[in-house]
């Protein structure tokens, strides 16, 4: 797959992205939660496209980051950063 590929798959599973200072992009996605809670799901690629970090953050219903799930390139299970 051309980085060119992998860049289109990203932009369709993930709708928000921005660009990094190394040449590569951060990509994230938005879930709502039942609680009204929200998860951010965000990939970070180098600038071949390839991931090199995947992590989610969990957020309270008053949109305060709460936890951060990382789970690549190594699961370091939930981490716990806010109050």
């Amino acid at each position: 797959m051309s980085i060119e590929d992998r860049r289109q798959l990203n932009k369709r599973k993930f709708p928000h992205w921005e660009e990094l200072n190394n040449g590569g992009r951060k990509y994230w996605l938005e879930v709502k939660g039942r609680h009204g809670r929200m998860a951010r799901y965000v990939k970070e690629v180098n600038d071949r496209e390839e991931t090199t970090r995947f992590y989610q953050e969990i957020y309270n219903d008053i949109d305060r980051l709460m936890e951060i799930h990382e789970k690549t390139p190594r699961d370091k299970g939930h981490k716990n950063v806010g109050e």
